[in-house]
C-alpha cells in the first residue's frame, strides 16, 4: 500500500524585489497564497513582516513529460552493444528493467526523481504513466496500485502532479498483438475506463493533482481506440508520443500511406487539450498544420539527444505560431536549464546560426525560451501559467550571490541562468506556497535519497 506524507499547504505571502509576471518584469511584488494557489498579486509595494522574501522570483517551470521510473536507468545504457544502438535497443534494456519493479520500488524511484525536479526548478510534472500491472501482467488487487504510488511520491516531494494515464494495447501499427515484455502496460478499453475511475478517486485526495489521458502512440492504439480514449478525456489534457523515430514514420507510411502527424491531423481534430510529445520527424506541411491546431508540442531535448532521435524543427514551428513546452522524459539527467539550452543549441547546430528561438517580442533568447515553456507546459498540464490569480503558487528564487549572476539583471539573468550558470544556482523553490527547496537542497532530500539508494542496491545487485 502506498505511503503518503504530504508537506503542509499554508496561507502565505511571497515578496520579490523583482518578479517575472505574465506581462513582464515588475518591482516589489507581493504574491498572496491561499489553498495552494495565488489569490492576489500586488506590485510596487514594500515587503511586510511575515513575508517570505527573495531578490528575484520566477514562475516554476512545468515538466510536461516524464517516465519517473526510468530515473533508475540513468547511466546504465551507455555501453555499446553488439549491433548499432538506437532507441529500439535502449527500449529492450528498459523492458528488462521494468520486469523487476515492485510497487515499493516505483514509489522510491519516483520520489527521488521528483526531488531532483524541484531542485532543478520544475514545480509540476506530467507523469506519462504506462506501468500498470504486476510483473506477470496481471492487475494488482487495486488496479491503480502504481498510480497510488506515483501520487504518494508526489506528495512526499511536494511536487504538483498531472497524471497522464496511458492506454497501451498493441505493439505496432495495424493492431499487432502486444509483446510479452509489454504485458505490464496493456489494457483494453473497459479495464482502462475502470482505471481512470479509480485514478480519479486517488487523485481526488490531493489538492494539486490533475488527471489526463494518454493514448501511448499511434503504433499502440487502433484508430477506433484512439477516438474512444480521446472521448474519455472531456476537457482534460490528452498526450501521446508521435514521430519520435524515423522507423516509426516509415512504419506509419507503410500502414496508412501517411506520415504520423499528418495521419493524426486528418483522423482526430486537435485542439488546446492535446500535447504531441517529440514530433521530431515532422514535415514542413505537418509543422504548419500543427501550428494552426492549437496543440502543444512536448520537447525533451536531453532524452532525444541521449537516444539519438533527432532534432525537432522548433524554429520553424514557432514561426508557424506553435507552442511548445519541455519535459525530462527518461530522466537521464534532470535539468530545466539544460532542456532549454539544448533546445536552442539543437536549432543552432541545424541552422548554423544563433539566437534562433528569440523573438521580436523577446530579443533575449533565455526569456523567450523560458516564457514559452512556462505557457506551453502549463496548458499541456491543465493549469494556469505563471504568477497570476488562480495559478498554482509555484515560484523559484535564484541565488543572486552566484558568481555567474554578477552585474546581471532581469533578462540577462535569465540568459545567464539558462546558458552559462550550471547547477547550484537555485536558492529556494515554493510549490503551492510551501517552501520545498532551501539553499538549493530539497527539504526531504536525505530521507528520500536514502530509500532510493537502498532500492537500487536491491534491484541492480540482485
Amino acid at each position: 500500500m502506498a505511503t503518503s506524507t504530504a508537506l503542509p499547504v499554508p496561507s502565505a505571502v511571497l515578496h520579490f524585489e523583482s518578479a517575472l509576471l505574465p506581462d513582464g518584469w515588475a518591482d516589489d511584488v507581493r504574491l498572496h497564497v491561499a489553498g495552494g494557489a495565488f489569490v492576489r498579486i500586488e506590485r510596487g509595494v514594500p515587503r511586510e513582516p511575515g513575508d517570505e522574501c527573495a531578490a528575484l522570483g520566477l514562475p516554476g517551470l512545468p515538466n510536461l513529460h516524464s517516465h519517473a521510473f526510468q530515473r533508475a536507468l540513468a547511466g546504465l545504457s551507455e555501453a555499446r552493444g553488439h549491433t548499432q544502438d538506437s532507441f529500439w535497443t535502449w527500449r529492450e534494456l528498459m523492458y528488462r528493467f521494468v520486469a523487476q519493479l515492485t510497487p515499493e520500488a516505483v514509489e522510491a524511484i519516483t520520489a527521488q526523481a521528483y526531488v531532483e525536479m524541484l531542485e532543478a526548478g520544475f514545480t509540476r510534472v506530467g507523469e506519462f504513466h504506462y506501468l500498470h500491472h504486476g510483473a506477470d501482467g496481471r492487475p494488482y488487487a487495486d488496479p491503480a496500485e502504481l498510480t497510488a504510488r506515483i501520487a504518494a511520491a508526489a506528495e512526499q516531494a511536494g511536487l504538483g502532479l498531472s497524471l497522464l494515464q496511458v492506454f497501451y494495447a498493441h505493439s505496432g501499427f495495424g493492431a499487432a498483438p502486444p509483446q510479452p515484455q509489454q504485458r505490464r502496460f496493456v489494457h483494453d478499453l473497459d479495464s482502462y475506463t475502470r482505471l481512470l475511475e479509480r485514478s480519479r478517486e486517488i487523485l481526488g485526495r490531493l489538492d494539486h493533482a490533475r488527471l489526463g489521458v494518454a493514448p501511448h502512440s499511434l503504433r499502440a492504439v487502433t484508430p477506433e481506440e484512439l477516438a474512444q480514449v480521446c472521448a474519455l478525456a472531456g476537457a482534460a489534457p490528452i498526450h501521446l508520443h508521435i514521430a519520435e523515430q524515423q522507423r516509426e514514420v516509415d512504419e506509419c507510411l507503410a500502414w496508412s500511406g501517411r506520415r504520423p502527424i499528418a495521419w493524426l491531423l486528418d483522423a482526430q481534430p486537435l485542439d488546446a487539450r492535446f500535447c504531441l510529445v517529440h514530433a521530431t520527424h515532422a514535415s514542413e506541411d505537418e509543422l504548419a498544420r500543427l501550428g494552426r491546431s492549437g496543440a502543444v508540442v512536448g520537447l525533451c531535448p536531453i532524452t532525444e539527444a541521449n537516444l539519438g532521435d533527432g532534432t525537432f524543427a522548433a524554429h520553424e514551428f514557432a514561426a508557424a505560431g506553435g507552442d511548445y513546452g519541455v519535459g525530462s522524459d527518461s530522466n537521464v539527467l534532470i535539468s530545466a536549464t539544460e532542456e532549454l539550452r539544448l533546445l536552442e543549441y539543437g536549432q543552432r547546430l541545424k541552422q548554423r546560426a544563433r539566437n534562433l528561438l528569440a523573438s521580436t517580442e523577446h530579443l533575449h533568447t533565455g526569456r523567450a525560451l523560458f516564457e514559452r515553456a512556462v505557457r506551453g507546459g502549463a496548458r499541456a498540464l491543465g493549469v494556469p501559467p505563471g504568477f497570476q490569480p488562480g495559478a498554482p503558487a509555484d515560484a523559484v528564487a535564484l541565488d543572486l550571490e552566484h558568481p555567474q549572476f554578477a552585474a546581471r539583471t532581469r533578462d540577462s539573468l535569465l540568459d545567464s541562468w539558462i546558458f552559462s550558470a550550471g547547477p547550484g544556482c537555485i536558492d529556494r523553490v515554493w510549490c503551492r506556497g510551501t517552501r520545498v527547496v532551501e539553499r538549493g537542497r530539497h527539504v526531504r532530500r536525505s530521507q528520500i535519497a536514502a530509500r532510493y539508494r537502498a532500492t537500487l542496491e536491491a534491484l541492480l545487485r540482485a
